[in-house]
């Protein structure tokens, strides 16, 4: 409260240099705010975009699953799966934005299927099928990968707006209310220190 701070003049200059920085920081932290706002709505219109691409290809891989089971039988496609490598070409990086760590999925090369199993007892939707789904797998990925990077960003954009909100209601009003307070005090003190020394030089006349 500004009844707690002491009236002096060092204080008042004291306070006045934090009242400055306090509202420079409620300019940064509102600009900040901002700027992560844009990023996420821009990376939320994507996110939308990149599940419907998702949603299709799971189904569209799904269908042609289906396919390969109904054309070449369960079992000769379990034991296909079996044989194919689990691909790790997927890479995560991380990118900043206002200092807040951004995930990235980058997907290093285009996928060729390796036809490392038999063609005899195959046909083309079992390729279609292994293409489809890593195709499927890249997307689901960079979806994730971008849900999380607006979860953080929704989480910072929360945190620096409570920040805000403490600085524009509590702390530079306190400030206001110090400063006004001191100056009332330091004025007050003058027009006395006046009238005494008015009535000093009164009285020896």
């Amino acid at each position: 409260m500004a009844m707690q701070v002491f009236p002096t003049k060092g204080n008042l200059i004291a306070i006045k240099k934090q009242l400055q920085l306090a509202k420079l920081g409620y300019e940064l932290l509102d600009r900040k705010r901002n700027i992560m706002l844009r990023e996420m709505l821009a990376m939320a219109e994507v996110a939308v975009e990149l599940q419907e691409k998702s949603n299709a290809a799971f189904e569209e891989a799904y269908t042609l699953l289906q396919y390969a089971n109904f054309t070449t039988g369960q079992k000769v496609v379990m034991e296909i799966s079996q044989m194919v490598p689990v691909r790790d070409h997927l890479t995560i990086r991380y990118k900043s934005v206002m200092g807040i760590e951004i995930p990235e999925v980058v997907d290093e090369e285009e996928f060729m299927p390796e036809l490392n199993y038999g063609i005899g007892r195959t046909n083309s939707y079992v390729d279609k099928t292994l293409i489809k789904f890593n195709i499927a797998k890249s997307l689901a990925a960079k979806q994730a990968a971008l849900e999380n990077s607006i979860y953080r960003l929704a989480f910072a954009i929360k945190q620096a707006q409570k920040r805000a909100n403490a600085l524009k209601n509590i702390v530079i009003p306190r400030f206001d209310e110090q400063i006004i307070y001191i100056q009332s005090y330091l004025e007050e003190k003058e027009r006395e220190e006046f009238t005494a020394m008015k009535m000093v030089k009164t009285s020896k006349l």
